[in-house]
Order: C-alpha cells, then sequence, then structure tokens
C-alpha cells in the first residue's frame, strides 16, 4: 500500500505501525521519526516565515475570511506518486490543507485512491484513529499493540497520581492573542491529576484575555503554542507582554509542536510531562527538552 499523510500526527501513526516505508508523501511539517524528512514533500505554508505570534494570528485571519488556507497542495506531485491511502483532516481549517483541496486531488489518480478523514476530539480518540488506520493497512493487530502500551503508560500516571489534590491548570495553545486550550488538551491535563476551568474540551480553542487567565486563578499556567518549538514558545510569550505581576503560580512552558498540538501517539507523551510538572514527587518532572519553568 502507498501511502500519504497530509498530517503529522498521522505521519506518526503509520509509522507507529511499522509502515513507514509504505509512506511515499508528506508535509513540510512531517519531522518525527527524524528518517520521514527524506520523504517526498507535497505541501507548504504561505505564512511568513518570521513572523511574530500577533503577526500569524492576524495572517491566519485574514485568509480564512477570504476563504483561502494557510497551507497549499502540490496536487500534480501528490498524484504522480499514485497513493492508494490519502490520511487527512477536516477538524481545523488552519492545521492542514483544506478537505476540498485534498478531495479534488484524490480524484485526480486514475486508480481508486481511499481518503479518509481523522477528526481527534479528545485522547480516546487517538486510540480509534490508531485502529482505523490499522483496519485499513492490514495491521491490526499492531495497532492493537501500540493501543494497549499507550494505555498501559496513561494507567501507569494514574497510579502515580492516585489519591494527590488536583491542581488548577491554565494551558494557553497561543499567546498573542491568548487562546485557550481546546479538543483533547483539556483531557490530557485531568489525565495528569489537573483541571483546567478554561479549556474546552472537545471544542476548538479560542481567543480569551489575559485577565480571564488572572481571574481563573491557576496554580499552574502552561505555555503549549501550537506548532512551536519550546525555545520559539519561549520567545513568543516573553514578547507577549502578559501580565506576569498579576498572574500567580508557576509558569511552564512546553514543546507544543512535538507533543501537545500533534493527536498521535505521543500525546501520551504529553500526559507524562504535564503530570511531571503538576506532581514532580510522584512523576518524573520532564527534562528541559521538553518543557521548561519560567517562575
Amino acid at each position: 500500500m502507498r501511502i500519504a499523510s497530509l498530517l503529522p500526527s498521522a505521519t506518526e501513526i503509520v509509522c507507529a505501525l511499522g509502515l513507514e516505508d509504505s509512506l511515499v508523501a508528506v508535509t513540510h511539517e512531517c519531522d518525527y521519526p527524524e528518517s520521514v524528512k527524506g520523504k517526498p514533500v507535497v505541501t507548504r505554508s504561505v505564512l511568513p516565515g518570521n513572523g511574530g505570534s500577533a503577526d500569524i494570528d492576524r495572517h491566519i485571519r485574514e485568509l480564512v475570511h477570504q476563504g483561502s488556507g494557510i497551507y497549499r497542495l502540490d496536487a500534480d506531485r501528490l498524484a504522480a506518486l499514485q497513493p492508494d491511502l490519502i490520511l487527512t483532516q477536516e477538524l481545523c481549517e488552519v492545521c492542514a490543507v483544506s478537505y476540498p483541496v485534498v478531495e479534488r486531488a484524490a480524484r485526480r489518480n486514475p486508480e481508486a485512491t481511499q481518503l479518509v478523514s481523522l477528526e481527534p476530539e479528545r485522547l480516546t480518540d487517538l486510540f480509534d484513529h490508531v485502529r482505523l488506520v490499522g483496519r485499513l493497512t492490514g495491521r491490526d493487530a499492531r495497532a492493537e499493540e501500540v493501543v494497549a502500551g499507550l494505555e498501559h503508560r496513561l494507567a501507569a500516571v494514574r497510579d502515580r497520581i492516585a489519591g494527590r489534590p488536583i491542581r488548577r491548570v491554565v494551558t494557553l495553545e497561543w499567546v498573542d492573542p491568548p487562546f485557550n486550550c481546546g479538543h483533547w488538551t483539556p483531557g490530557l491535563t485531568e489525565q495528569a491529576g489537573g483541571r483546567d476551568p478554561l479549556g474546552s474540551a472537545g471544542r476548538p480553542a479560542h481567543a480569551i484575555r489575559w485577565q480571564d487567565a488572572i481571574d481563573a486563578r491557576p496554580e499552574v499556567m502552561v505555555i503549549s503554542a501550537c506548532g512551536f518549538s519550546l525555545e520559539r514558545s519561549i520567545t513568543e510569550f516573553r514578547a507577549a507582554q502578559a501580565p506576569l505581576e498579576r498572574l500567580l503560580g508557576e509558569i511552564w512552558v512546553v514543546d507544543g509542536n512535538a507533543f501537545f498540538s500533534r493527536p498521535g501517539p505521543r500525546l501520551v507523551d504529553s500526559v507524562e510531562i504535564m503530570a511531571g510538572i503538576l506532581h514532580p514527587e510522584a512523576v518524573q518532572p520532564p527534562p528541559p527538552s521538553k518543557a521548561r519553568r519560567l517562575r
């Protein structure tokens, strides 16, 4: 089977199932495992590469208002690669190439191409998607092994934090303007022994005011900027002019791009990272490469 993945998270699922050799196309953002960087790339971003958070937010709003996406698909190259299966999504209009564009490109293949949209809204959806891709590719048994391993790690976190107080957390998916966290992220916080009063579980994140974060009185604030590395997130947070003197509690920055933003197998890593932040006496604190405390 020839697989085209138009999502970094789908690429990670495919590789977890032992199907990396079947990947014939990936996105410009697919970077894990490292070896997929050598695969043919069929997407690009139209956003300025050096823009700050506020600039990126403004560009995205303008493009969405115009009915245009922030990604472009090389339909000619995708068609030439002749995938049997294309994995994409319809959940977020700014997270991948728009579904209608992919649908039109899939029709160009003279052979039957199966187009599958992965729509994760909660952590449990990840397990369903691993099983779905396993079923589509004849890797059912391997998919069950992957899911069992992920569930075992989650159970280990639950055991370690059992009986400990639930901590009040505010997680931000963007900092200028600030956005709350949505979809699967509030559930990750719950699995790690926290509760986010501003989170939108199973629904998209949305812009909030810094005053909302202050009024929530978090014990811990976690910055998980969508699509940004740890170092970039730290830079953007420091430039966002957040009212630090009125934000109480700990402030942490995590590598949102590698972990929290991608609904693939590494969401379980995200739970472990968050548990290490919230309950370091019970769970190994995350290394500086994954999370860093600013205060």
